[in-house]
């Protein structure tokens, strides 16, 4: 049996999610948000342009076609065997790659007005985040994804930390 295709981080999320069965683009747009948005983030744009890629692949098949043209995808075989691959081919170690953090990093650039609106606006959706996650976290029972709806806690609190610390004047 020849080795499965190598597939990127955003194939392999979507390889992850029809592990649970078939799903629309759409249905993989909002499950991506709702399972990982808080760390990783997969755009719509990202998944239809990702969907004709696996298929073509054979590690997706065509499944029933829903409502209003929407087209469901079932994960095959070559699918499950590429996303074990993927699971199992990292190297342990990743970087942030965080916009917020970054502008941030060169806030002394902006008018006060301008830093404290970042920053603000910025603290406001992350302490909206971390009620969102300290709520998946403690109704997660699955151990593994229990660990990372800690990690989302743990690191959403961080970024409000951060925002508390950049001066604003």
């Amino acid at each position: 049996m020849p080795a499965p295709p190598a597939v990127n981080s955003t194939a392999a999320a979507l390889l992850g999610l029809l592990h649970g069965g078939p799903m629309t683009g759409g249905q993989l747009v909002a499950a991506a948000g709702e399972r990982f948005g808080s760390f990783f983030t997969v755009t719509r744009s990202q998944v239809y342009r990702e969907l004709p890629v696996l298929a073509e692949a054979g590690l997706l098949r065509l499944g029933k076609q829903g409502p209003r043209a929407s087209q469901q995808y079932v994960i095959t075989a070559a699918g499950k065997r590429a996303f074990k691959a993927w699971l199992t081919g990292g190297s342990g170690s990743d970087a942030l790659r965080s916009p917020l953090v970054l502008r941030l990093l060169h806030a002394g650039s902006l008018t006060v007005k301008q830093r404290v609106e970042l920053v603000s606006d910025a603290r406001e959706a992350y302490t909206s985040r971390l009620e969102e996650a300290r709520v998946a976290a403690r109704g997660e029972p699955d151990p593994y994804r229990k660990a990372v709806a800690d990690f989302a806690v743990a690191h959403t609190r961080a970024m409000v930390k951060l925002l508390d610390a950049i001066p604003v004047d």
